[in-house]
Formats: structure tokens, C-alpha cells, sequence
């Protein structure tokens, strides 16, 4: 696991030069700021709301990758005073599909720092988080000593077809599709790092009925104390050291955990597949990408009578979604 966590660490620092400082801010990161870290490509249309929530939550600085994006992506982030920009024109895919950019970002800028690394589509939800902002978590997780919290994927779809709930720019996605499934979860335990793997809901259902074990991972490790030896492996799925997977309690407690909404069940899907099909930039000859676009031209509809239509954390609590643990 050390060489593996080495070999990583390697990578990131190769890549380095695939990544084209834009709009550099990070002299402005004070020793407290929580940060966030992502990954994107033509999503310009969801910055406005993007930026917006993690600003409230109390995020204070984005460190974002723009992979060589055409839709004006990059011009409205280097506009935003608490961006810091990098532009990436070389192969997702062979940059272990981002992993090693962002592991080199969280390397150089993030250490000794809370960080978020999430997706444009993802919105953390964590205990309490309508009454306390993100620094009151991090705070409770530095003094029970705890260096990483646990997330479940949970993705969030409309009650018709998904052509029909259009997007706006700067808009609530959970306005147009505020409804998920509340069950339907395989989990089992990956022998290698240690993490939970977490299988299920509208895509697996939808997309992967017949190969449901081909459907995609929805556990996520996003917020981390960082440390320049740490590295991501898979995503946000895993990371090394080992013991940073273990976000869950083995002995019969509850360890507190939150859900990353996820906002890709939404009109723009259609588009996202097919470019992400031609491009075969992602995992699996973006074969999930392939899945979307063939099955999305029979309109497929992911509400059914089992649904939950979303209301706050302490719901995703009594589902057993996500858990306060002993944080009061």
C-alpha cells in the first residue's frame, strides 16, 4: 500500500505539467478556510448555483480544473475573485481520469486544510448543515480527532421524463428534481482498501437492470484533513492511506456520515452522454455514458410509487441515509 500511495504521488507530480495556471488566487487561502476542489468540463450553466451553495455552506476557496471546456466555462471562473484556475487540455482519462490532477492540487494547496472534492453535479448534505455552516462540522471532527467523513451518492431525479425538467442557469436542481429512492442499496465491503462499496438506486434500476453490478459506485470519501502524503485512488471512492476508508463503524456504533445530492438526473444528461460517448474520455470506454445516451431515447421515467420527494438532512437521517453519530 505504501508503493501504491507512492506510485500516485509519483503520477500527480508528472502531470503537474498538463496543468496550466488561469487565475492563480490561492495567496489568498488563510490557514482556516475550508476549500473545495473539482474537476469539470462545459458546465458553465451550473456554476451560478454551484459556487452559491458551497459559499453558504462556508467553503472560502475553489481550486478548480477546467478540462479544456468551450462553453465559457473558464471565462466565468477566472471572473470570480475566490476561484483559483487551472486549465487542462490534455486526456481525462490518462490523467487517471482527473484523479492525478487533483491529487496534485490537493498536494501542492490543500495541505493541513479541510477539503471538499466533489463534482459540479454534487451537493454536500451534512448533519445540521441548515443551522451550521461547514466550519462547525470540521471543528467537531478535529477535536474527536477524525481526519475524513463519509458520504453516500444519492441521485435525485423529476417525476417525469428528465427531457421535461429543464434546467436554468443559476437554478436550484433539486427545484425541478427533488425526488430519490429511499431503499434498493447493495453495499459490500472492498477487500483491497477497505471501503464500503455502495451500489443501487434510479440508475441502477433504470440503466443497469440487466447488469446491475456494472452500475455505478455512489460511496464518497469528499471531505478529508489533508495531508501532502495522502492520495486519492478511484474517484473520491478510496484513498491511501488505507485507514482513511474506514468512514464507518465496524463495531456496532454510528459513525456520523452525510449524502452527496446528486444533480445529473436532469435535462443536460442527453448532451453529457453523447459528448462523453464520442470523447470515450471516461471509465470503461465511458461505457456508463453509452448506457445513458441508448436507454435515454425511450424517455425512461425513474419516479415510481416508492419515491421520496427530499425535505431536509434529519429525513435522510430517519431513512438511515446518513447519521448525526454522536455529534449533538
Amino acid at each position: 500500500m505504501r508503493l501504491r500511495r507512492k506510485r500516485r504521488l509519483l503520477r500527480c507530480l508528472r502531470k503537474r505539467h498538463e496543468l496550466k495556471p488561469v487565475h492563480d488566487n490561492s495567496a489568498a487561502i488563510r490557514p482556516d478556510d475550508v476549500l473545495l476542489v473539482s474537476v469539470m468540463r462545459n458546465e458553465k450553466i451550473r456554476l451560478p448555483y454551484f459556487l452559491s451553495y458551497y459559499r453558504k455552506l462556508g467553503v472560502r476557496h475553489f481550486l478548480i480544473i477546467d478540462n479544456n471546456s468551450d462553453d465559457g466555462t473558464g471565462e466565468y471562473l477566472a471572473a470570480q475573485p475566490d476561484v483559483s484556475l487551472w486549465h487542462a487540455t490534455a486526456s481525462y482519462k490518462a490523467a487517471a481520469f482527473g484523479v492525478d490532477w487533483t491529487n496534485y492540487l490537493l498536494r501542492t494547496y490543500a495541505h493541513d486544510h479541510w477539503v471538499l472534492t466533489v463534482d459540479p453535479d454534487e451537493f454536500f448534505v451534512y448533519p445540521f448543515c441548515d443551522t451550521r455552516p461547514i466550519n462547525a462540522l470540521t471543528d467537531w471532527l478535529d477535536i474527536t480527532g477524525v481526519r475524513n467523513f463519509g458520504t453516500m451518492l444519492i441521485d435525485m431525479y423529476p417525476e417525469g421524463p428528465i427531457e421535461e425538467a429543464k434546467y436554468q442557469p443559476g437554478q436550484d436542481p433539486f427545484e425541478i428534481a427533488p425526488w430519490f429512492d429511499p431503499g434498493n442499496y447493495v453495499i459490500s465491503r472492498n477487500p483491497t482498501y477497505g471501503n464500503l462499496w455502495i451500489q443501487g438506486g434510479p440508475r441502477a434500476r433504470v440503466f443497469f437492470q440487466d447488469n446491475p453490478a456494472k452500475a455505478p459506485a455512489l460511496n464518497k470519501i469528499p471531505l478529508v484533513k489533508w495531508h501532502r502524503r495522502y492520495a486519492y485512488v478511484s474517484s473520491t471512492h478510496s484513498l491511501l492511506p488505507r485507514g482513511l476508508n474506514l468512514v464507518y463503524d465496524e463495531d456496532g456504533g454510528e459513525k456520523a456520515s452525510g449524502v452527496l445530492l446528486h444533480a445529473k438526473l436532469i435535462d443536460t444528461l442527453g448532451d453529457k452522454a453523447r459528448e462523453e460517448m464520442q470523447r470515450g474520455e471516461h471509465f470503461r470506454a465511458s461505457g456508463e455514458y453509452r448506457a445513458y445516451a441508448e436507454q435515454l431515447q425511450d424517455r425512461p421515467v425513474f419516479w415510481n410509487a416508492w419515491s421520496e420527494k427530499y425535505l431536509n438532512w434529519r429525513q435522510l437521517e430517519i431513512l438511515g441515509l446518513m447519521s448525526k453519530g454522536n455529534w449533538a
